[in-house]
């Protein structure tokens, strides 16, 4: 199969088009059989249940070409189970999990050539969604829904390496106590990006979010959750009913304790120990981790020992075994590489 002819050195991490996407519509209680279709562009009326009142959940994951030449995606039955817990959560469909690994499976065989090859840095982005569909003036749930998967190639998320970030804590709140935050909805992405904007703004590469009861525990950024190493090389990280329950974190716990022989701790994190810790990184499916170098709340910085140059040994270490994992160098856990072809 020939590839697209892409400069897959340089892609950014935005929107390209692709041959083909997967629809499937849910009307009087049930899904039809979805298919693939070559129209990229989404129909619906001025009123729908999605533009009126955001009911609308996503999720997000890759495919990538492995060390010995085969397409593969990462634990997508974990984003079926994640987008299930997700849809129920606001009141909408679920979208059966062995029908959303197919659509997977559909999806990127109908758009291998858009696969970067090995060795790029560059990977297949996907990109399942979920909406209501019909008019809903009162507020309620929608009766139809819509779900969607497309996918596109996106470059590395650091160009020349993953430089450690400033973050600064936010005066803003991610989401309430008993909200929606540990849901991938796009309700919780909207209400975050004035946040993020005003960090910017300021000068800072991301937020860290405090808990909204108290305001003394460390609870996530606008798109990735904490992981923590202590002096002693045990990794904690942050639990919290208001956290997204991160796939990747998830497999670096497990990487951390059986690949690498760490101690793990999963607990709350109350901010004023993060002064005390060794290194700190964010984990999600863009970059797996981000290295965090310099914390700053309100002027007062907190400076990590691993330095702003490069990350910590142990964030790097548990970075290179799961890419590892995933571009097919390291030998998986069952059930983690889903092969496509």
């Amino acid at each position: 199969m020939e590839k697209k002819n892409i400069d897959w050195a340089n892609l950014g991490f935005g929107y390209i088009q692709t041959d083909k996407r997967y629809v499937s519509n849910y009307k009087n209680g049930a899904w039809d059989e979805g298919g693939l279709t070559d129209d990229a562009t989404v129909v619906i009326n001025e009123c729908a249940g999605v533009l009126q009142y955001a009911q609308t959940v996503f999720e997000g994951l890759k495919a990538y070409t492995t060390e010995d030449g085969h397409i593969v995606t990462f634990r997508p039955d974990l984003n079926a189970e994640r987008l299930e817990q997700s849809a129920k959560r606001l009141e909408m469909p679920v979208f059966p999990k062995e029908r959303f690994i197919d659509a997977v499976t559909q999806v990127v065989k109908a758009n291998a050539a858009y696969v970067p090859p090995y060795g790029t840095g560059a990977t297949l982005y996907i990109r399942p969604y979920l909406f209501g569909t019909n008019p809903v003036i009162g507020v309620k749930p929608a009766d139809e829904y819509q779900f969607r998967m497309f996918c596109t190639p996106v470059g590395p998320y650091f160009k020349g390496g993953a430089k450690p970030i400033t973050i600064c804590v936010s005066d803003f709140d991610r989401a309430a106590p008993h909200g929606t935050g540990h849901i991938k909805a796009g309700l919780n992405y909207a209400m975050s990006m004035h946040a993020i904007m005003e960090a910017h703004r300021n000068g800072f590469d991301e937020n860290m979010y405090l808990d909204a009861a108290t305001r003394t525990k460390v609870e996530e950024t606008g798109g990735a959750n904490f992981l923590f190493v202590t002096k002693d090389n045990k990794v904690v990280t942050p639990r919290s009913n208001s956290i997204l329950p991160s796939i990747t974190r998830r497999s670096l716990i497990y990487v951390a304790r059986e690949y690498l022989g760490l101690e793990v701790e999963e607990r709350e994190v109350f901010f004023d120990e993060v002064k005390d810790f060794a290194e700190c990184g964010l984990c999600g499916t863009a970059a797996v981790i981000s290295p965090v170098g310099k914390i700053v709340d309100h002027g007062k910085e907190i400076c990590m020992p691993s330095g702003m140059e490069k990350m910590g040994p142990v964030i790097q270490k548990l970075y290179d075994t799961l890419t590892g994992i995933q571009m097919g160098r390291i030998q998986a856990p069952e059930g983690w590489i889903h092969v496509v072809e």
